[in-house]
């Protein structure tokens, strides 16, 4: 099963991310590897008591630009890709979002 990864981050960090995910064997694609798309997005978020934002105020509603990175990851590689990403993202709760992909039913 494969399933993609959507890595919500700051734009500075998106070599840092793939050399990452690139290290566990992550994107993937036939005969392609390094394959990862990147969306820039926008966003609100508030730090709740006892956090330690990166950025933003503690307590306010807080709006910025980051990217969204996705990438493809085999089942049994999906826990060291978090692992990997965790270990080098800047965010104190890195949004990771993993889907399952059903491409392999139609092909």
């Amino acid at each position: 099963m494969e399933f993609k990864l959507e890595i919500y981050a700051p734009d500075t960090e998106v070599v840092a991310i793939r050399d990452a995910l690139n290290s566990v064997g992550a994107g993937v694609v036939g005969d392609y590897d390094s394959v990862i798309s990147i969306v820039k997005i926008s966003g609100f978020w508030r730090p709740t008591e006892g956090s330690e934002p990166v950025t933003g105020e503690k307590g306010e509603i807080n709006f910025g630009e980051e990217v969204r990175l996705d990438v493809r990851c085999q089942e049994s590689l999906v826990q060291a890709a978090l692992d990997a990403i965790r270990a080098i993202h800047p965010y104190e709760e890195p949004v990771i979002n993993i889907l399952p992909l059903y491409n392999h039913k139609f092909v």
